[in-house]
């Protein structure tokens, strides 16, 4: 048998398991987002208060990532996967079954671990691609796959939320989400393997420790404005103690001779456009998505706006975006031009 064949079959399995751990992921990210009201008229509380629900859970993502990417590299990709998954299939488990807000929130917050999944799983496909010619390309076009399998459990997590949300009591739709995570857990368990050879490194617990001082300050002096009003100069002040952290933070990084972020990254001309890029995305697609839902559903005849759609219909409006990006993410594998230049800005 041709060993680079057989190299990479291997590495086409591996694949081919993410792929079900990516397409859950996306089913995670989609299908929540039609049921946003009901969830909010269960919790008694505003449409509006489902963007902490959000905010929560993207702010916890900017620690797991770094902290757990590193993890990885030092201990194994796969087995913070699992670990990842671990709590992803708890938080998941109790969302089905409580009706306090704080719970729901903190439960929410948690189960953003999910966000670590592709990052772990680009690395394990980087690390499994080592002997192989065009191992950058090769990793490219792989990544490209992941987030089509996203986006498509997205979509299919978005309709199927969206139907069932209109005809099943909210327990049984908030628990399907659930099971599917624990599917993933066993999936990445007895499918998937380590890496070849773990990166090592150290761990940087004091950067960990800074970065979560100044997203606890700002994100405090954001809740303490939505409770006491813009006028409230200690929420302000909160707010700003916490953009002001991000300067020790910095400066820590830039000493530290195995940083948990690399800080220099963001001083590159090259990486600017990509930052930009990421940012914009993050507000268009991660950051409208529970307006945009609350949005349609909202009775205009009761409050003089909104669609007043029902669950499917809400699900068919997300689900428009989230073809277009299946679309432009397939392009990665479709064209080599754009895969060749992934690895300059993503795998270096």
């Amino acid at each position: 048998m041709n060993p680079r064949a057989g190299a990479l079959g291997a590495l086409a399995s591996v694949v081919g398991f993410l792929a079900f751990v990516e397409f859950t992921s996306g089913i995670l990210q989609g299908y929540y987002t039609p049921m946003l009201t009901d969830i909010a008229r269960n919790l008694d509380i505003h449409d509006a208060d489902v963007n902490w629900l959000e905010g929560s859970q993207l702010m916890l993502s900017a620690l797991v990532v770094p902290a757990l990417a590193k993890l990885g590299d030092m201990v194994g990709h796969k087995r913070m996967l699992l670990v990842s998954t671990a709590v992803t299939a708890a938080a998941s488990l109790v969302l089905p079954f409580t009706d306090s807000f704080a719970i729901f929130l903190a439960a929410w917050a948690l189960q953003g671990f999910y966000v670590v999944w592709l990052p772990l799983e680009i690395a394990l496909i980087w690390s499994r691609s080592r002997s192989m010619p065009g191992r950058a390309v090769l990793t490219a076009r792989a990544a490209g796959l992941l987030v089509a399998a996203l986006e498509l459990g997205a979509i299919s997590g978005a309709l199927i939320g969206g139907a069932l949300v209109d005809s099943l009591p909210l327990t049984v739709v908030l628990l399907i989400p659930a099971i599917a995570v624990v599917i993933c857990f066993f999936v990445i368990l007895f499918g998937v393997r380590e890496s070849p050879e773990p990166v090592g490194g150290r761990f940087d617990t004091v950067g960990l420790v800074l970065i979560s001082f100044a997203l606890i300050a700002f994100t405090g002096g954001l809740s303490f404005l939505r409770l006491n009003g813009v006028g409230d100069l200690l929420s302000w002040g909160l707010v700003a103690l916490g953009i002001l952290l991000v300067v020790p933070f910095a400066m820590w990084e830039l000493r530290h001779d195995d940083p948990l972020i690399d800080v220099r990254m963001f001083r590159s001309p090259a990486l600017g456009p990509v930052f930009l890029t990421a940012g914009l995305f993050g507000v268009s697609v991660l950051g409208a998505q529970a307006p945009l839902s609350t949005f349609a559903r909202t009775d205009p005849d009761v409050y003089g706006y909104g669609l007043g759609t029902a669950g499917f219909t809400t699900s068919l409006i997300i689900g428009v975006y989230l073809i277009a990006m299946i679309v432009g993410l397939l392009l990665i594998i479709a064209i080599p031009g754009i895969a060749l230049v992934l690895p300059n800005s993503m795998f270096g």
